[in-house]
């Protein structure tokens, strides 16, 4: 008779990743139905929009929903990507972990070679049904239709059946049906939910969307530029762990220590490689390969205390800011916000040796309801995030941050703000953290945070700018307006009372208005910007200061322009040096923005030099930081907080004019 070790022994059997996954589904994020039907989706639209970016197409998505049983859908996303070549198919949609960028350190939407074939797996695991593939590479080849199962034992696919197939208007491309069980919802976790973000980030495709109920939803591009191709780069040293380090020197095809340094990763030169080896005590010439784990505890000592420059940044594709206003007009419209603020893409930084950057956008009013918390859109290399908001980075950065500073409502001082806004945050990375293989939220990497945290306050500080100057330019403009209508009709009653002249009124109004107020305004026409700045001088002296405005560079136009700005940048910054402006006189600058389209530009951001910033209304003293990239916040900045407001009595000035009016 055998030990009882001997009779556990005997249980004991290898499992396949298929057969794991298929036991543990909600590791995936197919742990619903209303969930499942979503992630299916998902996966099936960023392998559309990675092979279309690779293949430089502007893509073409079309994604049906149908309804065949009470809870079973027949799912089918269409893309117009280059196809996969016909021995290939089968492995990337019948077999986990399968797929080429898991080793490429570069942003990509799929990375782990799961989601795909785990929705085929999920398909057949709930209705028993294969998925149907269909691709096509090229104008004159045939494309090829196949039926696909995941054998989970075995982590291969089973081909149930392929055949030639006439693909009627369709030079190349791919379309995946699959049935499963699952349930459509609507609201803010809903397939069209997802699709309307995904439009959002992805402003170069075109996507369609038909529901169970036939309903058609088609968001058009907002753009024709494709994102910027990304660079495959090698690992950076940087956060190497010594397990990976062995690993990396027992496979590398390199015979020598230096060479291994210089070739296998990025950022080593031939001179920092020879330090490295110097402090490690290790020859250049030493095969890596054969190093002990003495060696290797020393080579990774040498490589944490070496200066080396961080990775290279080509491997990164970020939306950029204007294409984030595009994206995010082109699908909120029908919310009609008041204000978008100027989104702000941050330089890349390093995590663990991986790159990544960071940007936001935030749309303000409108529509958007008032008494709500903001709606947080977060993405992951241009994937929705619809899940797991509250376990996210993005979202613990959002509260964060004190947006009483900011002009929005945060009831107890911290949490998600409330008010009518959107606050959008994208980060890319060659390896995005996420807290697990179902990607619905990013982990809470101090580094990313404080990047996140950073963009926002940036961003945050724009939204005041704009709700500050809203503000005090309405209250102005109530004010001249009825000193303007008020006054005279105090002086002729006056004058008529004592029997007088009507004295002029230019000192009395200077005295009650006291400020130079700047006004603006922004149109359209015939494919132009035009644009004004009026400046008023209600003070009693003389005014003469300098004007600056940021605008989209290379827009500035100097056709008909009567008042030239003493310097306009590359970067976009203009400057006027004005004249002399007497009391109660008035300047004009009016000059024209070509080459935009109309939702390129909307409002302007005015700042002003040389004069006192409490004797000036419509535009923001000029930041210390003009000359750098970006309006950096500091925190000492930060921490003195907004001025308090000066209480004014309020008058009613519709009744002083009834007065007035009275015999």
């Amino acid at each position: 008779m055998g030990s009882i070790a001997d009779e556990l022994a005997k249980k004991q059997k290898e499992i396949s990743v298929s057969e794991f996954f298929e036991r543990n589904r909600h590791i995936l994020g197919f742990d619903s139905q209303s969930k499942a039907l979503i992630m299916g989706i998902k996966e099936a639209v960023d392998n559309s929009l990675d092979a279309c970016e690779e293949a430089d197409v502007l893509p073409e998505i079309v994604v049906t929903v149908e309804r065949t049983e009470k809870d079973e859908f027949r799912v089918s996303v269409e893309d117009n990507g280059p196809g996969i070549v016909k021995k290939a198919i089968p492995n990337v949609f019948g077999r986990l972990l399968y797929g080429s960028r898991f080793h490429a350190v570069r942003q990509s939407r799929g990375q782990q070679g799961i989601g795909i074939s785990a929705t085929v797996m999920y398909g057949q695991i709930t209705t028993g049904k294969p998925a149907v593939v269909i691709s096509k590479t090229g104008a004159d080849d045939v494309a090829w239709r196949m039926e696909i199962m995941v054998n989970t034992k075995r982590n291969l696919p089973d081909v149930l059946k392929e055949d030639p197939f006439i693909w009627d208007g369709k030079e190349h491309g791919t379309k995946i049906t699959y049935h499963m069980n699952g349930r459509y919802v609507g609201g803010r976790q809903s397939v069209l939910e997802y699709l309307r973000q995904t439009a959002i980030v992805n402003p170069h495709a075109r996507i369609t969307f038909t529901d169970p109920d036939g309903r058609r939803t088609t968001f058009e591009r907002a753009t024709d530029r494709m994102p910027p191709a990304t660079k495959e780069i090698k690992p950076h040293p940087s956060g190497l762990e010594l397990g990976t380090l062995m690993s990396m020197a027992k496979e590398t095809k390199n015979k020598s220590l230096g060479r291994f340094l210089q070739l296998d990763f990025s950022r080593i030169s031939d001179r920092l490689a020879k330090d490295i080896c110097e402090r490690a005590g290790l020859d250049m010439m030493t095969d890596p390969t054969r190093l002990t784990l003495e060696e290797h505890k020393r080579l990774l000592a040498a490589i944490g205390t070496a200066k080396i420059m961080a990775p290279p940044t080509d491997c990164l594709s970020p939306i950029g800011a204007q294409l984030i206003k595009k994206g995010l007009r082109n699908v909120l419209d029908e919310v009609r916000p008041e204000f978008y603020a100027p989104p702000i893409t941050r330089d890349p930084k390093v995590h663990s040796g991986n790159p990544f950057l960071v940007e936001v956008g935030i749309v303000y009013g409108g529509d958007l309801p008032k008494d709500a918390p903001v709606q947080i859109l977060r993405f992951a290399n241009r994937v929705p995030l619809l899940y797991q908001q509250g376990a996210c980075a993005i979202t613990k950065a959002v509260e964060s941050v004190d947006w009483r500073r900011y002009g929005l409502e945060q009831r107890g001082g911290s949490g998600i703000p409330f008010g009518p806004a959107i606050i959008l945050v994208h980060v890319a990375s060659t390896k995005v953290p996420f807290t697990s293989e179902a990607k619905e939220a990013i982990a809470t990497i101090p580094e990313i945070q404080a990047e996140i945290e950073l963009a926002l306050k940036i961003c945050g500080r724009s939204l005041k700018t704009h709700l500050n100057k809203k503000e005090t330019k309405s209250k102005t403009r109530v004010k001249f307006e009825i000193v303007q209508e008020i006054l005279p009709l105090i002086a002729q009653k006056s004058a008529k009372i004592v029997g007088k002249p009507v004295p002029k009124l230019s000192g009395s109004i200077t005295k009650i208005m006291n400020v130079v107020w700047v006004d603006d305004a922004v149109s359209f026409e015939k494919g132009h910007h035009r644009i004004r700045v009026s400046i008023y001088n209600y003070t009693p002296q003389s005014q003469k200061f300098n004007l600056h405005m940021v605008l989209p560079p290379g827009a500035f136009d100097y056709k008909g322009l009567q008042f030239f700005p003493t310097e306009v940048r590359e970067d976009g910054k203009v400057t006027w040096e004005l004249p002399k402006i007497a009391s109660t006189e008035r300047l004009d600058i009016n000059f024209s923005l070509s080459g935009l389209n109309k939702e390129d530009y909307d409002e302007n951001e005015i700042y002003a030099s040389g004069i006192d910033p409490v004797a000036i209304i419509g535009a923001e003293p000029l930041p210390g930081d003009w000359d750098l990239k970006g309006l950096e916040v500091t925190e000492s900045v930060e921490a003195k907080g907004p001025a308090p407001e000066e209480e004014e009595e309020e008058v009613d000035y519709d009744e002083a004019k009834e007065a007035l009016n009275d015999d």
